[in-house]
Formats: C-alpha cells, structure tokens, sequence
C-alpha cells in the first residue's frame, strides 16, 4: 500500500515514518513558532494515524503541549495509545489524548481552545466536500493549521523508463477516483484547500516537501513501488501486462542498488487574518489572494 491510498495499515505508516519525517518543512515550522501561545499549546491532530505528526513536530515546539489525535481507523489509534509520546524542544513531557472520530464532522466544542491544527498525507484523501467542512471547524476555532505531504501528481524515477508517464497518469486518476463519499480530490487537494482558507480569511504559506526514497532502503522503495504501480494498473487495464513487466524491472533494479523515487508534496501553512493586517516574513508574504499563493523554496 503506498502512502497516497485513501487507507492505510499501520506497518506502512512506520515503514514511511522517517521519509515523512525528512521531507516535511522545517522552515514553515520556523514561521508558524511566533504565532503560538507561550503558555501552553493544544495541538489537535487530524488523520493521526499512529501519531506520526506529534513524534516530528512535538520535539520542534517548546513548552508543555496537549496533543489531542483524531482518528477513524480504530486499529490505527490502538497504535497511537501504545506509543510512548514524544519530549518538547526544551525537554518537557507532552500530554496526549486519542478521539475515534470522523475529522470533517467535528462539532465546534471539540477544537475550543485549540492552538493549532496539524494533519499529514490527508488533504489528497478528501472530498471537496470534506476540505470544506474541516476548513469550517478549523476557521470556526480560529486558529492556525499546519498541513503537510500532501500530493501533487509528480513522480520522478531514476533512471527513467518510457512507462513512467502513463503509471503516473493512472495513479493520479486513481487518487481522483469516486468512492462512497464523493471523489477524491488528489492532486487537486492543495489547491481547493488554500482557495477554502482563503475564504475563510486566512492566509497560505507553501513549500515543497519532496519525499525521496532510494536502494539504501529496499524495502520501503519496494512496498511504495508495488503500490504504486498496482493501483494505476487497477485504473487503467491496459497497463496490466506492461504494468507487471515494468514493476519486475523496477524490482531488480532496487535489488541492484540503482533506483531513486522522488514524490513530490506540498506542506501549507495557514494563518488567520485579522482584517487590518497582512503578515510580512523575509520576503515571503502571507497571501491574501488565491492568484498569488507563493511557494517557500528551502535549500
């Protein structure tokens, strides 16, 4: 199963855990630390898996937190109870609390007193409908979201191989695909939520977060490559012959040491606007229209 599937079992989750974790903006964390509390942080995580997120970002942030983890996957949050929860930047124990909850119907008096939302590998797993309503709890508590590898329809393969195009085409349809609860946004994710939170009177931040994978970790590579390719094959047909052929290739490939995967995300930070103001940081503004969501390049 790979990491854009609209589920995902928990031997996955710690399999990716620290690609996610290399590849995820530290430089949008350093934007998001001025608008904080000092006092205290409540942080609740959306989509927690495991609770990945809190074990990245807990240890960047200082002072005592209460992570608060929603989660529809019981199995997954069964997960998240058992792990040890992580240390803050300067050392204190954080608190933690586990919700079996379906994100996107929260009622207001959940995120009350809420200093920032965060979700990971989610925003590609929604309806257009789903972002619109998790962008009203979170506009509704008015606090700050950080969102991060969210996809954006890229996969760069090295060396290249004439079926890469058509394997990506697929996928990409297949993250776009209808289900029970509507179709899926995919690559489209990024853009419908920065235009909600903008309507919502805030302002976006992006930057990249390619995650990158090569043969020094084979197993991982293999697991996101048979995912990969099996579900473009699952929604193109005709790719079913080649699609196995391709991945054989791609296998051997991995076992000699001789491929790279580069899958491209966007992480987005968003901030309440108050009316009168507009948030200037370095040169990257804090933007206040959709025709002018500027990107963060780090490195």
């Amino acid at each position: 199963m790979t990491e854009e599937v609209a589920r995902a079992d928990a031997d996955w989750l710690a399999l990716r855990e620290p690609a996610d974790a290399a590849a995820r903006s530290v430089q949008l964390v350093n934007a998001l630390r001025p608008h904080l509390p000092t006092d205290g942080l409540v942080i609740h995580d959306f989509g927690c898996g495991t609770g990945s997120m809190s074990r990245w970002l807990a240890p960047q942030l200082s002072g005592p937190q209460h992570w608060v983890g929603y989660e529809r996957d019981e199995d997954l949050l069964t997960r998240a109870t058992a792990a040890p929860p992580p240390l803050s930047r300067d050392g204190q124990a954080i608190t933690t609390e586990w919700r079996l909850r379906e994100i996107t119907r929260l009622p207001p008096s959940d995120l009350t007193g809420a200093s920032l939302v965060t979700a990971s590998a989610l925003l590609d797993m929604m309806t257009r409908e789903e972002i619109e309503r998790m962008v009203a709890s979170i506009a509704g508590a008015g606090c700050p979201a950080l969102i991060t590898l969210s996809v954006v329809g890229q996969v760069k393969l090295a060396p290249a191989h004439p079926l890469d195009g058509r394997i990506t085409a697929a996928f990409n349809d297949h993250q776009m695909r209808e289900t029970g609860h509507g179709q899926l946004l995919g690559p489209g994710a990024v853009d419908v939520a920065a235009a909600e939170f903008l309507h919502a009177g805030y302002t976006v931040q992006l930057a990249p977060s390619p995650w990158q994978v090569d043969s020094r970790d084979t197993v991982l590579l293999e697991s996101w490559l048979t995912g990969w390719v099996g579900a473009a094959c699952e929604q193109d047909s005709t790719l079913q012959s080649e699609g196995s052929d391709y991945l054989g290739l791609r296998k051997e490939q991995v076992e000699g040491g001789q491929l790279a995967a580069t899958v491209h995300h966007r992480d987005l930070f968003f901030l309440p606007r108050r009316a009168s103001e507009i948030y200037i940081s370095g040169t990257v503004p804090w933007l206040v229209s959709p025709r002018a969501i500027a990107p963060v390049r780090e490195g």
